[in-house]
């Protein structure tokens, strides 16, 4: 299995929504601009995450996107799943037909790896990952203020 820029960008983006949610709305122009991700593929993704409850979608003046529920409450495996990215390490899906109708001599291995990742990405939230990244980067701000460095923070 390897995550795809599918699953990347989609946690990256809900990361941006989350970081932003204090204000009205969101909009996938500001979130393409913040984490230099196409538009088009944002569209995309946010269909799924709008049709799997994760965004609300929001129109008119000021319109955008907005978290369905609290960030405390979405797991990045939520995330990861509802944009169509399997979190999977057999080539059987499971199934146990991998070598021919036949389970293969190492699927048990690769079962409990998909099991132990999907429990990883199961416990954690977004909200956890938005305020670590929120902490990293007034450490790294931090540290560029000593150096008397220009902070500034990609999010708007």
């Amino acid at each position: 299995m390897r995550l795809t820029t599918k699953g990347r960008y989609a946690v990256t983006a809900m990361l941006d929504l989350a970081i932003n949610y204090d204000q009205e709305s969101v909009t996938l122009r500001n979130i393409a601009e913040n984490q230099k991700i196409s538009l088009s593929y944002l569209e995309q993704l946010f269909a799924k995450l709008r049709k799997h409850e994760l965004v609300k979608g929001m129109r008119g003046p000021g319109g955008g996107y907005r978290l369905a529920r609290s960030a405390d409450e979405i797991s990045i495996a939520e995330i990861i799943i509802a944009v169509d990215e399997p979190i999977e390490f057999t080539d059987c899906n499971g199934l146990e037909n991998c070598k021919g109708g036949e389970r293969c001599l190492s699927h048990h291995l690769w079962v409990q790896l998909t099991d132990q990742l999907e429990g990883f990405l199961s416990s954690i939230y977004l909200g956890a990952l938005m305020r670590e990244s929120e902490e990293a980067l007034e450490q790294q701000n931090a540290g560029r203020s000593e150096e008397g460095q220009k902070v500034t923070v990609p999010m708007h």
